[in-house]
């Protein structure tokens, strides 16, 4: 297959793709694979692959069509493919929570001296750092990541690229608990979508309702979230994107919890814990087992909320996710208190202040706990942050 052949073929893909007709988009992009015989076409080819399995959530494939693009990208001898690849590897890890590797290669992307091509691309790596530091809960280090990634959308006019640090921002405010600015984020996404998106993916408009309903969620508009996750929702069948499906799945639960309706809760966290399970996102397995702990914790069935704890702990222990030890540290707090067992209680009162300690959760000016309750942050140009109050 030539190269005028093979650029057809990627487009009737891409029709297909955007058609939703994903299955058919593969198979036509994976005969581009096997029977091209030209280099720029396969680099470009297994890209598309990467952002489709990407989005299906088959991080695993993602991440093997990745290391093969790098290849290709060795055999061009072009730094700016060489760039791009590795973000691409950087991204794959990313999906997989394996955070450490994201970082490593993305300091391998900024390292590449490219040309203009790579450097826009910068903005994409500083995201992928940003949120892999968040998943490490590493907070100043995730802030400087996403102020850079925004500086690089702003200075390329990069629309798209500004509506996904947005949704990023989002979720890191509503980490450390300023639920303002966790609201304020994502409403500027979906502004952004709204004047626009026109020709972009559904998927930036499910992202920023998503993030919104999460926000809302945290500030007790429960109806408000419920209608932004419907609508996330919607999208996310319409399109296949299964991480997106958990999320809602994750989040339509926790607003049932937070009526206190257990039973309706619980079904739903079953459904997202084994989409999570399957696409192997382990920090939306946190999420979910914090949540069904609380569930078990409002039914008094103090056993069972242990058992889920275990299971958390586990998987932020390996994952190197200190917020989610934090959360589980407190729980635990809670639970032995209930039970008057003061040699564990103090145990984990213990690990809860070295977790905020390692975290850095301390107002420069107060020197309060920072994430503890609902507070408005300010961000010094350092990013360090302080209680605005």
């Amino acid at each position: 297959m030539g190269q005028d052949q093979t650029k057809q073929q990627i487009e009737k893909g891409l029709h297909l793709y955007q058609s939703n007709q994903t299955e058919k988009a593969l198979r036509v992009w994976m005969r581009v694979l096997e029977k091209s015989a030209d280099p720029a076409g396969r680099f470009r080819v297994l890209g598309c692959l990467i952002t489709a399995h990407a989005e299906m959530g088959r991080y695993k494939d993602m991440l093997k069509f990745a290391v093969v693009q790098i290849d290709t990208a060795r055999e061009l001898e072009d730094p700016d493919y060489l760039t791009e690849s590795y973000l691409n590897l950087a991204r794959s890890n990313e999906k997989l929570c394996e955070f450490q590797k994201t970082i490593s290669y993305c300091k391998t992307c900024l390292n590449m001296q490219g040309t203009t091509v790579s450097l826009q691309l910068n903005g994409q790596v500083s995201l992928s750092m940003g949120n892999a530091f968040l998943g490490l809960s590493i907070f100043q280090k995730a802030l400087e990541c996403f102020e850079k990634a925004l500086r690089y959308a702003h200075n390329n006019d990069d629309k798209m690229l500004e509506c996904r640090v947005c949704c990023s921002l989002g979720n890191f405010y509503a980490q450390i608990k300023d639920y303002e600015k966790a609201l304020f984020f994502p409403c500027k996404a979906a502004e952004l979508v709204n004047d626009y998106g026109k020709g972009w993916s559904l998927k930036y408009r499910a992202m920023s309702q998503y993030h919104m309903a999460v926000a809302y969620r945290k500030l007790g508009r429960l109806a408000d979230a419920m209608d932004c996750c419907e609508e996330s929702m919607k999208i996310a069948l319409q399109h296949g994107d299964r991480p997106l499906q958990a999320l809602c799945l994750l989040c339509f639960a926790d607003i049932h919890r937070s009526r206190k309706d257990v039973q309706t809760a619980f079904p739903r966290y079953d459904s997202s814990l084994s989409i999570m399970t399957e696409i192997g996102n382990r920090l939306g397995l946190i999420q979910v087992l914090l949540g069904v702990t609380k569930c078990w914790m409002i039914q008094k069935e103090l056993d069972k909320a242990l058992e889920s704890i275990e299971k958390a702990q586990e998987l932020a222990e390996g994952l190197g996710n200190k917020l989610g030890l934090l959360k589980l540290h407190c729980l635990c707090e809670r639970i032995y208190r209930t039970k008057g067992q003061q040699r564990e209680l103090r145990d984990h009162v213990v690990k809860f202040h070295e977790c905020v300690e390692e975290m850095e959760l301390y107002c420069g000016m107060c020197g309060e706990s920072i994430g503890e309750k609902n507070n408005q942050l300010q961000a010094l140009p350092c990013s360090h942050f302080f209680h605005l109050k």
